[in-house]
Formats: C-alpha cells, sequence, structure tokens
C-alpha cells in the first residue's frame, strides 16, 4: 500500500490561496521532485479544473514558460491525475481518472493500488481526508509571506488536533522552507 501524502503552498498565516505563494524555479523544482516521488495525483474538481485550465497548454508549448515550469507541465501531462467529484464526472485531461461513490473507500483503493504513493494536492479535500484518517505525511512548503485573507488550511476544522514527526525541514534560497512531517499514530 502506498501513502497518502498531502502536499501544498501556504503562507505563515495559512492561506493557501495559489497567487499567494513564490513560483520560482526552486519551488517548481520541489515540486516536480515530489510528483516524480509519487505514483498519481489526487485532487478535488476544483482544483483540478484550475490547473485543467493551465498546464496541459504549458506542457503543449501554446503557453510561455520557464524550464521548470515546463518540466513540471510535461510530467504532470503524463502522471496519473485522480479526481474526486460529485458534480462532474467527465474528466479529459490525460490521464485524468474519476473517483465516484464512497470517499473512504474510493481513495483507500486508490492507495492499495499505487505503490508508489499518492500525492494530494487540495487543501478542501485534504480535510475530508484527514477526517477520515486516510492522511499518511504532509509535505508543506511554508512561504515567507502574510497574505492577510483566506481561504486557509483546514478552515473548515477537525474534529480533533494531529499529532505529527517532522522528518525534515529545508530552506530553499527564496525563503521559503519545505517541511516533511509523519502523522503520528
Amino acid at each position: 500500500m502506498g501513502l497518502l501524502t498531502f502536499s501544498l503552498n501556504l503562507t505563515l498565516d495559512g492561506c493557501v490561496d495559489h497567487e499567494e505563494g513564490i513560483a520560482d524555479d526552486e519551488t517548481h523544482a520541489l515540486f516536480t521532485r515530489l510528483m516524480d516521488e509519487s505514483g498519481a495525483m489526487l485532487w478535488g474538481r476544483v482544483t483540478y479544473e484550475m490547473m485543467e485550465s493551465y498546464w496541459p497548454a504549458v506542457a503543449r508549448g501554446d503557453e510561455e514558460a520557464p524550464p521548470a515550469m515546463r518540466e513540471w507541465a510535461v510530467k504532470l501531462e503524463a502522471k496519473p491525475k485522480y479526481v474526486v467529484s460529485s458534480t462532474r464526472n467527465n474528466f479529459p485531461w490525460t490521464n485524468s481518472h474519476h473517483i465516484a461513490g464512497d470517499l473512504r473507500e474510493g481513495v483507500q483503493k486508490l492507495k492499495d493500488a499505487t505503490p508508489a504513493g499518492v500525492l494530494l494536492g487540495s487543501g478542501k479535500l485534504a480535510t475530508e481526508l484527514d477526517r477520515l484518517d486516510l492522511i499518511d505525511e504532509y509535505k508543506l512548503l511554508v512561504h515567507p509571506r502574510i497574505a492577510g485573507h483566506g481561504p486557509t488550511l483546514y478552515q473548515g476544522g477537525l474534529p480533533g488536533t494531529r499529532q505529527l514527526e517532522l522528518l525534515s525541514a529545508q530552506p530553499l534560497r527564496n525563503g521559503a522552507v519545505a517541511m516533511h512531517y509523519r502523522r503520528a499514530r
């Protein structure tokens, strides 16, 4: 069984707005490595639609992008992408698959079928999967910014505190810190 790893950009005040992070070559290289280490990507519908609206065009070369962003886009194009949605069932982007029905069962089957692990990149979906006790690790990139607005990580709340074990903390040249935690069970 593969691990489910939640990975996301956030500011010091917990904002997960994708426009608030530092999108430079170093951060794109970090997320490319995380994707390379995983067997599949997992998103909610909103994140999927945001990604689908931009990254396929970068992978095709239709959008100008620096080499690190293009590398991410090309690898993302090839990576299996799983989407949780109760409102949409057609996901035409290359290698995209729908997870429907019972959330716990669908995500557990994905974990069981993906020995290299699954990389989760949706904040709202992470809250639901954490409530179901399905997240094994957290790889968060904390940016040196205070956004002063939301959305924020876990703003929907959890039923209890999650104890985590720090595995590593790596500062980047841009001031962000890549934090790797494992769920203490």
